[in-house]
């Protein structure tokens, strides 16, 4: 066999819901090409998050792939906000629906990725020795994919099972009638301490910073709205890609300091009777531009939480504080506040008491050592730029991809990164990504990516690499937006700040999704500006 005939056309990286697109589309256009998986079976973030309470924070209707009409009408979601089983059960029947598993190799991780200047080809080694080579590489690894390690000595120490939201055993977990302790409160954290609560004997929070959450209001699928819905399905799904996030919210026209008391009262009610994560960032315009507009939306929300949880310590231990709202991520929950207000759930706030260490017998604080049976980490994840950085990415000239990142994570377009020709990221920095309905974000890169490669194959063109100046401008264009915003001011995953030594810059597009679809477009349109091409 020549070396040719071992050679793909496109390898692609991952089989979540951007590899199960990718794939498709690749085979509908003739490539020859093969997707890896690190998993045993599709589905990405829902196959492996699977601890209690997952849950989408994206309504049903619009988290979920619109390139096929007959898909679209033939589901049926059962909630509002899918749970992870049920993500994970659409997401396998597109796999088997359009044949898509003969085209993936499961149980496959690449650990090492290297390009060849001479041969213009790419060489991926899994971790089990298995080699492919390939002239594209397409990474479709997701966003929220490599789990954080905790910043918590000791870990190691403890006499119990220790389980992480990030790789939740899939055979599940009975917690009944155990002591849990439980470090995180972000949303994995905040979406699984309700239904452990329910199970655990005693469970104690430990909170090093309070989320704003919001009441998701979730509810079984109203089958005359779900109709509805179907029947305009093309009209909505194109609002959606012209909207700033990827998703139908009504936006304010008007700033929050311009209306009046009641305007505001009556907008912010709205919006926590609505439990959209994204209703109170766009309910008037000045929300993550302006420090006293977003203190109003603050300050409503505290009040809020001070509704819910019946003991004053705790409710103001659980009310934000030390950043602009909005500038994490805002989480809904099913029962979150509430959870407090139980006798068996007691929350530990390590600013007043810091966390030291974890013992064999659980948790070590600097005011006294709490004892558990088991304890689960809900510590998050090294967001967007971990999962490209941990499969040791080579490319021109032997520039390590660690290394190209080193100072900042540049790209363009959150397509590719100069140095790193023939590779494609999808939702990548320097996109849309964590900004937008992720689902209408991976659907608009898939498809450039993929006509791009059509493109390239007609004319002949062996060779594709970002221009290093146009990736400097992006970057620098990007962060000088951010910088016009509240963003910069919280210490958020969205900054890459949860990650020790990690370089503090914002990671996706903000400039807003319509634009950013249009700029592509325009890319194209224009023979691939600020990308280089050979044959």
């Amino acid at each position: 066999m020549s070396e040719k005939d071992d050679v793909l056309d496109v390898l692609v990286i991952g089989a979540g819901f951007a590899g199960l697109y990718e794939t498709y589309r690749l085979r509908e256009a003739g490539f020859r090409f093969l997707t890896v998986e690190a998993g045993d079976d599709v589905g990405g973030t829902w196959y492996w998050n699977r601890y209690p309470g997952a849950r989408c924070d994206v309504v049903s209707m619009e988290y979920s792939f619109s390139f096929d009409e007959a898909l679209q009408q033939e589901w049926e979601w059962s909630e509002r906000y899918a749970s992870q089983p049920e993500i994970l059960r659409y997401a396998q029947h597109v796999a088997d629906r359009f044949s898509l598993r003969e085209h993936i190799r499961f149980g496959t991780r690449i650990v090492s990725l290297r390009f060849d200047d001479e041969r213009t080809l790419w060489t991926a080694v899994a971790d089990d020795g298995a080699t492919f080579t390939s002239r594209f590489v397409v990474t479709a690894v997701g966003c929220l994919s490599t789990p954080k390690p905790p910043e918590v000595p000791g870990i190691d120490a403890f006499a119990g099972p220790v389980y992480y939201t990030s790789s939740w055993p899939h055979e599940g977990v009975d917690l009944t009638g155990l002591r849990v302790g439980l470090i995180g409160t972000g949303s994995s954290g905040i979406q699984s301490i309700p239904v452990i609560a329910e199970q655990a004997a005693e469970l104690t929070v430990f909170q090093r910073t309070p989320a704003y959450s919001l009441p998701a209001h979730n509810a079984p699928s109203d089958p005359v709205a779900v109709a509805e819905y179907k029947a305009h399905y093309p009209e909505l799904r194109a609002r959606a890609r012209e909207t700033r996030t990827g998703l139908i919210v009504k936006r304010g026209t008007k700033g929050a300091l311009e209306a009046t008391p009641e305007e505001r009262r009556a907008a912010f009610d709205g919006c926590w009777d609505l439990g959209l994560f994204a209703c109170f960032n766009a309910s008037f315009t000045d929300v993550l531009t302006n420090e006293e507009a977003n203190e109003l939306v603050a300050e409503y929300l505290r009040a809020r939480i001070r509704e819910l949880v019946k003991d004053p310590r705790t409710a103001e231990d659980l009310t934000p504080r030390t950043y602009p709202f909005g500038t994490k991520r805002v989480c809904l929950d099913s029962g979150y506040y509430d959870a407090y207000n139980r006798d068996n759930v007691h929350l530990v706030n390590l600013r007043r008491e810091p966390l030291e260490a974890v013992t064999p017998e659980g948790i070590r604080t600097r005011d006294r050592e709490y004892a558990f049976d088991v304890l689960v980490f809900a510590t998050g994840f090294d967001a967007v730029t971990g999962p490209l950085l941990r499969m040791g990415v080579v490319g021109a000239d032997g520039l390590a991809l660690e290394d190209a990142w080193a100072e900042a994570p540049r790209t363009y377009m959150g397509l590719q990164i100069a140095g790193f020709p023939n590779l494609f990221t999808i939702t990548g920095p320097g996109s849309p990504s964590i900004l937008s309905n992720v689902i209408v974000a991976i659907e608009q890169h898939v498809e450039w990516i993929t006509e791009t490669l059509v493109d390239l194959r007609a004319r002949g063109v062996e060779r594709i690499e970002a221009d290093e100046e146009a990736q400097r401008r992006w970057f620098a264009d990007n962060n000088a937006l951010a910088e016009g915003t509240l963003y910069v001011k919280a210490d958020s995953w969205f900054m890459g700040a949860n990650v020790p030594g990690k370089p503090r810059y914002f990671l996706p597009y903000i400039g807003g999704f319509q634009v950013y679809r249009q700029l592509c477009e325009e890319v194209r349109e224009h023979d691939y500006r600020g990308f280089v091409l050979a044959s």
